[in-house]
């Protein structure tokens, strides 16, 4: 198999119920993901034990249990620090997984990621804009998240140009494009940095580069989850046609999709989901392409299947490597992108050697 040809060939969703031997293994992953998020939620230099976790969380959100049973600075961590970052991790893991998926499935390309690809790079650099030179300022309090959404989009956009060939777009100039963009915007991003009036602002541009998740809060996340969680839902929504497009154009054109149209539609969700990924936690590589892969090899090439399970482990991820990022160098913090490009360096060179081996 050649890098340039799609992750497999497998024959597109019947259109009957979930395979039973599927099911076990979603409520596994959902279930040690909502416990992977308990469990994170009590790690960090001042230890919470799960039950207590659950008490606090309770507490606020229902009004159970006696809030005297706690300690009030436990309170405070777990409510207003680390329940916000782990489920910003969860979310954001979970869509870049999602939007793994998503690429790899229009494109044909096993390595297709939101790094690869120029999207993240996008996004940077429309934060970057409106963070240090307020572009964008008139879109109001999410302008900075806005800004990420645009530039995302306008990657993408760009992207899809330049690898247009004859009317039709070929996965390998996709790559080749991908590629050149992200390198583009990335030095549009260093020359934003290098004009920019203040330490304070370039310092904050940081975030954006490296990845962190420190700056969640419960004003940001609604808006996250909604966007993130919107992008999703249409990615599932239309699981059938990216099964079509994972076999080829001509594959889906027979069986009534417009690949074209398919795309566009595809490539404003993706954009939508990365915008506000990289607007709340900065950018963070390698999960977009790690998570989709496990998945694959666990649950297979369906896409009815692997959306669910690609966002699980998604969310797994970042939210584990988050937990690394904030124990490893106690009491400094590591950015995430750090970590997850440490853990996921060693995924893409048994990918690249898996695939050559094929060839």
């Amino acid at each position: 198999m050649s890098l340039l040809q799609a992750p497999s060939r497998a024959p597109a969703a019947s259109h009957d119920g979930w395979a039973w031997s599927r099911r076990p293994t979603l409520i596994a992953l959902t279930s040690l993901t909502v416990v992977s998020v308990v469990v994170a939620i009590g790690l960090g230099p001042v230890g919470v034990a799960p039950p207590t976790v659950l008490k606090i969380i309770g507490h606020h959100m229902m009004g159970l249990f006696d809030a005297e049973s706690w300690a009030r600075t436990d309170d405070a961590i777990i409510w207003q620090v680390r329940l916000p970052r782990v489920l910003l991790g969860a979310i954001v893991g979970a869509a870049l997984g999602v939007v793994g998926v998503t690429l790899q499935a229009l494109v044909r390309n096993p390595l297709a990621e939101p790094y690869i690809l120029g999207v993240s790079s996008g996004a940077s650099a429309g934060a970057a804009a409106a963070i240090l030179f307020g572009v964008g300022s008139w879109l109001g309090r999410e302008s900075v998240s806005l800004m990420a959404f645009f530039g995302a989009l306008g990657a993408l956009a760009l992207v899809l140009a330049l690898a247009r060939s004859s009317g039709r777009i070929t996965p390998s100039r996709m790559l080749v494009a991908g590629v050149a963009v992200a390198y583009l915007l990335s030095a549009v991003t260093s020359l934003l940095i290098l004009f920019a009036h203040s330490e304070y602002g370039a310092r904050a541009v940081m975030f954006w580069l490296l990845g962190s998740l420190a700056n969640a809060d419960w004003s940001t996340l609604p808006i996250g989850y909604l966007g993130m969680g919107a992008g999703m839902i249409l990615v599932f929504w239309w699981r059938r046609r990216l099964d079509l497009l994972a076999l080829g154009d001509e594959t889906a054109m027979a069986s009534g999709v417009d690949p074209g149209r398919t795309r566009l539609q595809l490539v404003v969700v993706v954009a939508m989901c990365v915008g506000f990924a990289v607007s709340l936690s900065g950018g963070i590589g390698f999960v977009g392409l790690a998570a989709p892969h496990i998945a694959r090899r666990i649950i297979g090439p369906i896409h009815r299947h692997l959306i669910p399970a690609s966002a699980a482990f998604g969310a797994l991820m970042l939210v584990w490597a988050d937990v690394a990022a904030r124990m490893v160098l106690q009491p400094r913090e590591l950015p995430i992108g750090v970590v997850t490009g440490v853990l996921g360096a060693p995924v893409l060179v048994a990918l690249v050697r898996k695939l050559s081996h094929n060839s």
